[in-house]
Order: C-alpha cells, then structure tokens, then sequence
C-alpha cells in the first residue's frame, strides 16, 4: 500500500472510524439543523427546494429538519405574497442568535485543535486545504 493509501486508512480511523467527537460534530453539521442555519445565516431567505439541492438532501429530510427549527422558533415557514405555491424560509432573531452561537462553538473547537497543532503545522494545514479546494 503507498503512502497516500495509509494516510487515507489514518484519516478515516481517526477522524470518522470511532465515531470520535470531530465526527459526531461534522455529522451533525453537515446533515441537519446547524446546516440549514448557517445557510440561512449567510444567504437570508431560501425556499425548502434551495436548502435541500444546497444541503444535498431529499425534500423529505429537509421538511424533518425545518419542522423540527420551527417547533424551536428558529425559523419561519412563510408562503410567498406574490406565488402562493413556493414557501420562503427565515430565519427568525432566535434562530440568528442561535446561529451565531453554533459557529462560534465550531470556532472555538477549531482554534482549539490548531492550539494543539501550533503555528507551523497549522499554517502547513491551512496551506495544503487552500491548494485543493
């Protein structure tokens, strides 16, 4: 096996094979509630089918995830004045503070593990995400 054969195999152990905090994390974030805030948050209101091609889910989880928002008073399901087919999404003041929070919590958890890393790995890091995305 090369080297790039053993650092995937390392990667996936660490980071998603025991089911490890980061992943849970990233598991959560990518596939539900703090996802559809953080869009919401960066590109104002969407409509269900938006979130979903964005999120790149079905209709139906995305409908799970929005029910379970509103119940929260994070986000409102509002019809469009002007197409009453397509319903907008907001964000409502909590739903914005609570975005806020979940990205402020990823921060933390994030500049804690570059802490961990130090200053030369970290910019290796860095420098090596920004040349293959």
């Amino acid at each position: 096996m090369g080297f790039e054969q053993e650092a995937v195999s390392e990667l996936y152990a660490s980071v998603w094979g025991n089911r490890s905090t980061m992943q849970r994390e990233f598991t959560r974030g990518a596939h539900g509630e703090q996802f559809v805030l953080r869009e919401l948050s960066m590109k104002g209101t969407q409509t269900p089918s938006q979130l979903a091609s964005a999120l790149q889910a079905s209709s139906g989880r995305i409908s799970t995830v929005l029910s379970s928002l509103e119940k929260k008073g994070w986000v409102t399901r509002d019809i469009d004045s002007k197409d009453r087919r397509i319903i907008r999404v907001n964000l409502t003041d909590s739903g914005r503070e609570q975005s806020h929070r979940m990205i402020e919590e990823m921060r933390s958890a994030i500049c804690w593990i570059f802490s961990q890393m130090g200053e030369r790995r970290t910019r290796e890091f860095v420098d090596l995400v920004s040349e293959f995305t």
